[in-house]
């Protein structure tokens, strides 16, 4: 009897190790990331990464990630786009235009995430917010009245200001959009517009010449991923002619413009880690409605405001989400 039960626990010690070196492996997904800049090295991105940690994909051991950025060398996208697919990565997660285009015209069945696009249905990414149908969904940054509002906030902060000039993209047809709102505020504002153009960085200095010859007294500078990299270019420009600077993004104030209003878009790319999870999950791109932003904030730089001699009222600096002084 004793002998019986012996063999029989010694058989069950034996099996033990077998049923456990059965069990299936971790599946390990591919998550590509097509890009201007370069993720590791990005505020914005660090949100996406704080997403996909948040949600238990930890680089190395569940998920591989194939980043590509190119950098001002629009030229380089379809290649890296096509780079992707041959990859043959999960997902592809992208921000603003033009980079969630290259994806799909590389493909029309790896899944694309968009973070940061502002004009989703006009640009023909989805049919619709509700369902976006094809293989892109994600987060739009369209944001109706948010031109009025910084243009608002801008006079509020300058009330002698009587002219804005305003830098845009004219191959973008987001600014156009924002070109007309800003019209409609203007009017009611009284404050006049002098829209100034810039296609490329090598532009941008003429651009600035326009403005100061047109004695605008204000630069509103569009949402662009190409103005947003050049950043610290157009706030010097900028401050040579002692112009205040408003835009969209923090990062602007934080290299020297007067204020940002705009959304928070590492949150935005925090909340695309959340598709790309569905999505792994089996979720399909066309069934996942497209989001709108969520996070505004205002950023004011005092030490900017005393450069430019500026007292900004406290009826502005009150709602202020973060003063840089």
């Amino acid at each position: 009897m004793h002998r019986r039960t012996w063999l029989v626990g010694s058989l069950s010690l034996l099996a033990a190790p077998l049923v456990s070196g059965a069990q299936p492996p971790v599946k390990v997904f591919r998550i590509g990331i097509l890009t201007a800049t370069r993720p590791e090295a990005s505020h914005i991105w660090a949100g996406f990464f704080q997403g996909l940690g948040e949600l238990g994909y930890v680089e190395g051991q569940n998920v591989i990630i194939e980043r590509r950025y190119f950098g001002d060398s629009v030229e380089q996208l379809p290649a890296l786009a096509a780079e992707m697919v041959k990859l043959k990565v999960d997902v592809i997660v992208t921000g603003a235009a033009p980079e969630p285009e290259a994806a799909k015209s590389a493909t029309s069945t790896i899944p694309i995430v968009t973070a940061a696009h502002l004009d989703l249905v006009g640009s023909g990414l989805v049919a619709s917010f509700a369902r976006p149908g094809g293989n892109v969904t994600g987060l739009s940054q369209e944001t109706p009245e948010l031109r009025g509002k910084q243009l608002q906030l801008l006079k509020e902060a300058v009330p002698s200001l009587i002219s804005v000039a305003v830098l845009s993209n004219p191959t973008l047809p987001s600014h156009m959009l924002d070109l007309r709102e800003l019209e409609v505020a203007a009017r009611s504002l009284k404050v006049r517009l002098q829209v100034v153009e810039a296609r490329a960085p090598s532009e941008l200095t003429d651009a600035l010449s326009v403005a100061t010859r047109e004695r605008a007294g204000a630069l509103l500078v569009l949402a662009s991923a190409t103005f947003f990299r050049h950043r610290a270019q157009i706030v010097e420009l900028a401050a040579k002619s002692r112009l205040p600077v408003m835009s969209q993004a923090r990062e602007f104030a934080e290299a020297g413009g007067l204020m940002t209003y705009g959304v928070n878009l590492r949150d935005s790319f925090r909340r695309a880690a959340g598709y790309v999870d569905r999505i792994l999950k089996g979720a399909k791109p066309g069934d996942l409605p497209i989001e709108r932003p969520t996070k505004f904030e205002l950023v004011i730089n005092l030490k900017a405001a005393k450069s430019l001699g500026l007292t900004i009222p406290r009826s502005v600096l009150a709602r202020a989400d973060q003063i840089i002084e």
